[in-house]
């Protein structure tokens, strides 16, 4: 019986799309041949995987995991896409999601979340015909604190179609810091913060605004010292509508984000710091392919 190489396994994993132990298996059965184990996999309808690949995949679910180490704590987001919504509903695509959550708290990248995951995806691409993919990761840790995790559009505990993390550095009460957190995270589900701090905004993108708002300023044709404080007053107001600690907290507009971790530390009698915050919205900045039915009936009819 030929010797199965890695280098053989590779080969043939590049070739099918199909999972490692797969191709294993495929080349065991075929003794070694690299056409006779794909034709041997197609039959097994494993290598159907390959042809989806270049598939529009932007559906699907986003997942969280967490765990608590010690006095901290480490929670993961991951996205995990399928072409249509209602594989979402799947019970094997929720554990092949469900998996990716709980590789996402070891991992690093996202790539390190869909190795662990590859040969699950393959296998279930063979199964429900459609494309998958890992496509993206986030991961928070505290050594003290709470990771606050919130799924928006939730259709099974941990899963849905927007995932919060926020991670929250204090030695306070955990249910405390979770309560809170938990608020902010839904208030950051509705918001869509661009970022934490101002420090933190991208100086591009703030740039780019002060251009915007410096010329509806000239439009006033009001004197440049007018102008300048106009513009100051504006870019202010930029800041209480995309940084997360100017915000007004949704669920109590009379006092921002700021104020809130402010009362809660007061409440405690300890700091409370919220360190960082990611928001994954299922499919957010894939291009979709639309169809325009009636348009493709008038092109196979003669109609414009």
């Amino acid at each position: 019986m030929a010797e199965i190489t890695a280098a053989l396994v590779k080969e043939l994993r590049e070739k099918s799309g199909v999972g490692m132990m797969d191709c294993k298996k495929a080349l065991a059965e075929n003794g070694g041949d690299i056409e006779a184990s794909l034709d041997w996999l197609r039959a097994k309808g494993l290598s159907k995987a390959a042809k989806k690949a270049d598939r529009v995949a932007a559906e699907g679910l986003v997942v969280i995991a967490s765990k608590v180490e010690g006095k901290g704590m480490t929670a993961a987001a991951v996205e995990v896409n399928a072409e249509t919504d209602f594989v979402a509903r799947n019970d094997l695509f929720q554990a092949l999601a469900r998996k990716a959550g709980q590789a996402g708290i070891a991992a690093n990248t996202v790539e390190d979340v869909a190795a662990a995951v590859s040969d699950d995806i393959t296998n279930l691409i063979a199964t429900i015909g459609e494309n998958m993919v890992v496509r993206r990761f986030a991961k928070h840790s505290v050594s003290e604190g709470v990771v606050a995790t919130y799924i928006h559009n939730a259709i099974a505990p941990d899963l849905g179609r927007i995932a919060v993390l926020v991670a929250i550095e204090s030695a306070g009460d955990p249910e405390v810091l979770k309560e809170m957190g938990r608020k902010v995270a839904m208030h950051v589900a509705a918001t869509q913060p661009l970022s934490l701090n101002v420090e933190d905004l991208n100086q591009e993108h703030v740039e780019r605004e002060k251009a915007v708002l410096t010329e509806q300023a000239k439009e006033s044709g009001k004197p440049l010292q007018v102008i300048e404080k106009m513009i100051e007053g504006r870019i202010r107001k930029f800041y209480e509508e995309v940084v997360l600690h100017k915000q007004a907290f949704v669920m109590n507009p009379d006092q921002t984000v700021e104020e809130l971790v402010a009362e809660t530390a007061k409440t405690l009698g300890t700091p409370v710091k919220i360190t960082a915050f990611t928001r994954l919205a299922l499919g957010e900045g894939v291009e979709k392919k639309v169809d325009d039915f009636a348009a493709e009936v008038a092109s196979m009819t003669g109609g414009v």
